[in-house]
């Protein structure tokens, strides 16, 4: 059997400040054992669990691999919007006039994620 991934590992900063943010963003929950201060946080979500571990360089160049969200219960327009009153910023916006195409995102320690359109926006399009 091949391996699986167990989970996607996040550089920060902050660990728990970080992944308190992804929780409020993809309706999951921290670790019950994660604490402030502590060298790394665990967020399980329906779709991914994700690792924050605390280092001490910062981000300085744009992220090798990113997440793609795909909204569930709203349009992509709707979650760009709760995203960036959770703190998020909008890095670069490629949504185009037949509401196609998506939005880059940065979180609170500036990592990029995309935002697409949802099932249901993809389907009236198709």
């Amino acid at each position: 059997m091949a391996s699986l991934v167990r989970h996607v590992t996040i550089d920060c900063a902050d660990p728990y400040r970080l992944g308190e943010f992804w929780a409020k963003a993809l309706d999951g929950k921290l670790a019950d054992d994660d604490f402030p201060g502590d060298p790394e946080a665990l967020l399980e979500t329906p779709g991914a669990v994700l690792l924050f571990i605390r280092v001490p360089d910062g981000k300085t160049v744009k992220n090798r691999v990113h997440l793609d969200l795909q909204p569930q219960d709203r349009s992509r327009d709707e979650e760009v919007e709760r995203l960036l009153e959770l703190g998020a910023t909008v890095h670069d916006d490629q949504r185009r006039p037949d509401g196609t195409g998506w939005v880059t995102m940065a979180d609170i320690e500036g990592n990029e994620f995309c935002v697409e359109r949802s099932a249901a926006e993809r389907a009236a399009t198709a």
